[in-house]
């Protein structure tokens, strides 16, 4: 009796090209997205290092209505520059930043909301900046995904064609 090895299809790799042309609407979306909340995590992280509070401080210093300490402000200051980063970089780079960082942002909500009102809440959340951390992560993962994710892309999304390599060259035969 003979055994058949069964060997299981290879796994197609998708790889999109590096960037996107500059000029593709998906490019403006990604860099908007990730200039907008960057530059607003920047201008708040900026506000909260001028206002002298302390690095681990959990008093209730507030910055544009959301608590704050000088751990938060930095870090704010550190995830805006990389997602300003990314605006400047755009493509991919952009689209996989928004939505990393959006997913992060949803985490960081989760947990600042577990750590509430307890002795490990280093970043001195209240409930307002655990609504933020929600909205922002919700945001910058929309932004992230947009015309990445979907079962109605159009065939001319880079993102599709890169999903469906034997269908391009169906439509784009080589000479």
């Amino acid at each position: 009796m003979a055994t058949h090895a069964v060997h299981p299809k290879p796994r197609r790799r998708i790889e999109f090209d590096k960037h996107l042309p500059v000029d593709h609407r998906l490019n403006t979306v990604y860099r908007i997205g990730a200039g907008l909340i960057g530059a607003f995590l920047v201008a708040f992280g900026i506000l909260g290092v001028i206002d002298h509070i302390g690095f681990f401080n959990t008093g209730g210093d507030t910055v544009a209505g959301l608590n704050t300490n000088g751990a938060l402000s930095v870090l704010s200051i550190v995830v805006g520059a990389i997602l300003l980063a990314g605006m400047v970089i755009g493509g991919n780079v952009a689209s996989t930043l928004n939505l990393v960082f959006g997913v992060l942002f949803l985490l960081a909500g989760f947990l600042s909301l577990g750590l509430l009102d307890t002795t490990h809440n280093f970043l001195a959340f209240k409930i307002q900046n655990v609504f933020f951390s929600f909205v922002v992560g919700l945001l910058l993962m929309t932004f992230g995904m947009y015309g990445r994710v979907g079962s109605t892309l159009p065939h001319d999304n880079p993102y599709w064609r890169a999903r469906h390599p034997d269908a391009d060259e169906r439509e784009h035969p080589a000479t």
